[in-house]
């Protein structure tokens, strides 16, 4: 069923339209400065995409040294040279330098920067129905400050004293102090000022896209009608405009001590027998900032993979969602309870047994709007007519490996059983199969659905089936075992060979999770190859190859300034009307008004 026409209606947005797509471009405005929401959607997945890589490449290596520890890799040699493999052996320095900046990576550049930048630039204005961002300026500073974060970030690993190595949570004193050991040297510093670049490159993006959707909406685009994307979009946009500060506080706190001599963090600390001019300072204090931003930084990360799941479940399984307005209450939910849970972070710092108890009830309740979406994804799958297209997989991998890093969260969420499990690889392993995995299933499954909308092709679908069934058996390989490995005591070992107690069956279960991180490192060679190839050489999309119901596939599938040539589209109903009875098709565009007696879903 083809959108409807209607008269010209005022635009929700002061850019003019006549014309725009007739607009010529230099090569530099369109392509490096370009201030089109969708270019800019591009950039941050390409460059998303760059810095996946590159954290792939060093997870691989540092999981080499912990299933083989002391022997000799090409692999290894190739990417670190002789200064920091020497014969091929990956040094101790740089392997807590690589875990460092591998975790700064994937959470910051590709699960937060990758994800809410490319899918809150793509879909903001083309699913609410406006002609760009509220101001196309910011929105390009947005980019090129994470960017500049990024490229920051990058130099850390070339300086002669190696990148930051204390951990990508950086905890004081080793962050503070640069005779503290080689990685809080020159490195530190770089990963401090990328932080800085990146926070401000972020609440740019998060200021433009809620004002975007708040106030640039198209005639009958109700908030009651906004696509679940959207709404976690906008509320993924609230908590890093009221989170994100707080780590800049923090930084910029550290900078200081680092640089001007201040004591916040510092309190009688002894190197080498010399006692240091610092009093009255707590690294809890870091701690504290550190995590009122990490913890609902995990909720930045999820809150857009519910969303994109969301779209991707209802469609292809051409069902309404099941309990949309339960759905946004849950993300709602989730976001203000996301602020008050920081301190499950902490429970081993010698807090209070009290205050222990009130974030371990916090913690537990989260998990109540949670499972609320996840039973609303498996009502929406039941008995649905689903199109199993790699988005779909995707995203049903999401709820999958949701369910399951969820179900050890009741584990961490209880400050007893933390206590055992604190700092080990028990919590990697949960941290990244509830956000980890799942963010990155989501993104690929956004990647695979919207690709028509933003590159005017389609990706081959074959591939991305191998794809997807390598990925989730390498990640299920790579994270059950590790929960075992993590009760054996804590993370971060050079060589756990060292100690007698883990040796044997663990030493065993490092090799079994390091064989399937390379092989799902090869997985993303497939993708990597059908994403570039399909830019250029992919069949050809048709307007809505998906028979969605969202705005965004009532646009044409050449990429015009404005997104619609002529009047903006109105919007008469909710963005999920499938298979409704009646309808000679599965599928009502929202452009198509009700009939005469038929009610709104």
């Amino acid at each position: 069923m083809s959108a409807a026409m209607h008269p010209p209606v005022a635009d929700s947005n002061s850019h003019a339209h006549a014309g725009l797509h007739h607009h010529k471009e230099s090569f530099i405005s369109k392509y490096v400065f370009s201030q089109d929401h969708k270019m800019i959607s591009k950039q941050f997945l390409i460059t998303a995409i760059i810095m996946a890589v590159v954290a792939m490449i060093m997870s691989i290596i540092f999981r080499l040294q912990i299933a083989f520890p002391g022997e000799s890799f090409a692999f290894t040699h190739f990417f670190l040279g002789d200064k920091w493999a020497p014969d091929g052996v990956l040094s101790p320095s740089m392997f807590l330098g690589l875990v460092t900046i591998h975790g700064t990576i994937m959470l910051f550049f590709v699960l937060t920067g990758g994800l809410s930048g490319t899918f809150s630039n793509l879909l903001i204005p083309l699913q609410i129905g406006a002609r760009d961002m509220a101001s196309g300026f910011i929105n390009m500073l947005s980019f090129w400050f994470f960017l500049a974060a990024s490229v920051v970030m990058l130099s850390s690993l070339f300086v002669e004293s190696g990148p930051a190595n204390g951990g990508w949570t950086v905890y004081p004193p080793l962050s503070v102090l640069p005779q503290a050991i080689p990685g809080s040297g020159t490195g530190m510093t770089l990963w401090l000022f990328s932080m800085v670049l990146f926070i401000a490159g972020s609440l740019m993006g998060s200021l433009n896209y809620i004002v975007t959707i708040l106030n640039l909406r198209t005639k009958g685009m109700k908030m009651t009608r906004l696509p679940l994307t959207i709404w976690a979009l906008l509320l993924t946009a609230i908590v890093g405009v009221l989170a994100f500060p707080v780590l800049v506080s923090a930084v910029v706190l550290l900078i200081m001590d680092r640089m001007m001599g201040t004591s916040f963090y510092l309190s009688e600390i002894h190197i080498a027998g010399e006692a240091l001019d610092n009093m009255g300072g707590s690294p809890i204090l870091y701690e504290h900032l550190f995590w009122f931003l990490g913890h609902p930084e995990v909720y930045i990360v999820i809150l857009p993979a519910f969303g994109i799941s969301s779209e991707v479940i209802s469609t292809m399984s051409r069902k309404p969602i099941f309990g949309y307005r339960a759905m946004i209450g849950s993300l709602m939910a989730i976001s203000f309870l996301s602020f008050i849970v920081w301190a499950h972070h902490m429970f081993i710092t010698g807090m209070n047994p009290f205050l222990g108890a009130v974030f371990a009830f916090t913690t537990t309740l989260i998990a109540v709007p949670s499972s609320i979406k996840v039973f609303n994804y498996i009502t929406t799958l039941w008995r649905g007519n689903i199109v199993f297209s790699p988005a779909m997989l995707f995203s049903i991998g999401m709820v999958s490996t949701f369910i399951a890093g969820g179900l050890t969260g009741i584990i961490v969420a209880n400050a007893a059983l933390d206590i055992q499990v604190h700092d080990t690889y028990f919590v990697v392993a949960h941290f990244h199969m509830v956000m980890g995995v799942s963010a990155i299933f989501a993104m690929l499954a956004g990647v695979y659905h919207w690709f028509p909308r933003m590159y005017g092709r389609m990706m081959n679908t074959k591939l991305g089936y191998f794809h997807f069934w390598i990925t989730l058996v390498a990640a299920y390989g790579v994270f059950i075992p590790m929960h075992y490995v993590g009760l054996s005591g804590p993370r971060r070992y050079y060589e756990y060979t060292e100690f007698p107690m883990f040796q044997g069956a663990f030493m065993d279960l490092n090799v079994i999770i390091t064989v399937f991180a390379a092989i799902g490192g090869a997985a993303q060679l497939i993708f990597l190859y059908n994403f570039f190839r399909s830019i250029w050489y992919g069949q050809k999309a048709v307007q809505n190859p998906w028979n969605s119901n969202t705005l965004e596939w009532t646009a044409p599938v050449e990429h015009l300034h404005g997104n619609w040539p002529g009047p903006l589209p109105v919007v008469h109903r909710w963005p999920y009307d499938y298979s409704k009875p009646g309808k000679p098709d599965d599928f009502v565009p929202q452009t198509v008004p009700l009939e005469d007696g038929e009610e709104e879903s």
